[in-house]
């Protein structure tokens, strides 16, 4: 069993999102640079933390040519980590680890990527909301990018474009669904 984690599937825009998403994300407290050191951080292969100036990070991103893993930061002891890499099939995928934060920072994570799904102006696939990481985040690409027909475990909540809304439903009976908005279901237990 994975740690919790929030997994957003979207489609590749043509220009980098990336500045757009730091400032909707500031709006939920969570904040690019870190509140005391200032700059962004990067985490190394090491899993320590490297500074990063923004504008370079948001160039690297921009360019697409390696998955970067980066911290996004409530305050300056308390992070989240990001999971940034991208697919060849024209997707980018953004994992959030929920590990060590409170209910109400899952909430605010949660909050800000949801909100980010239908105010960026680039399209979402699917966002997979597994806070007890029941599901391991890898499990869902192939119903999301692959058009598979096999779906892992139903986690605490999906938004997802219809056909992918579709199988998650099929294969999971009982589930209520709610139109967001900018094409999305989203799906909880009933």
């Amino acid at each position: 069993m994975a740690d919790g984690f929030v997994r957003w599937y979207r489609e590749s825009a043509a220009t980098s999102v990336f500045a757009e998403q730091v400032e909707l994300f500031a709006e939920y407290g969570l904040r690019l640079p870190h509140p005391v050191r200032g700059d962004a951080f990067v985490v190394d292969v090491e899993g320590d933390d490297v500074p990063i100036g923004r504008e370079e990070l948001t160039r690297l991103l921009g360019m697409r040519i390696a998955s970067l893993t980066m911290n996004w930061w409530f305050s300056a002891d308390n992070n989240v980590i990001d999971e940034f890499v991208y697919e060849p099939l024209g997707c980018e995928i953004q994992t959030l680890w929920l590990d060590g934060l409170t209910p109400g920072e899952v909430l605010r994570v949660e909050a800000a990527v949801t909100a980010a799904t239908t105010r960026l102006a680039v399209p979402t696939r699917a966002v997979i909301i597994d806070r007890g990481g029941a599901s391991d985040p890898e499990e869902w690409d192939s119903a999301v990018l692959y058009d598979g027909d096999r779906v892992p475990r139903f986690p605490d909540g999906v938004l997802a474009q219809g056909h992918i809304a579709q199988k998650v439903v099929r294969a999971t009976p009982g589930l209520v669904r709610e139109v967001v908005g900018a094409g999305l279901c989203r799906l909880v237990p009933a």
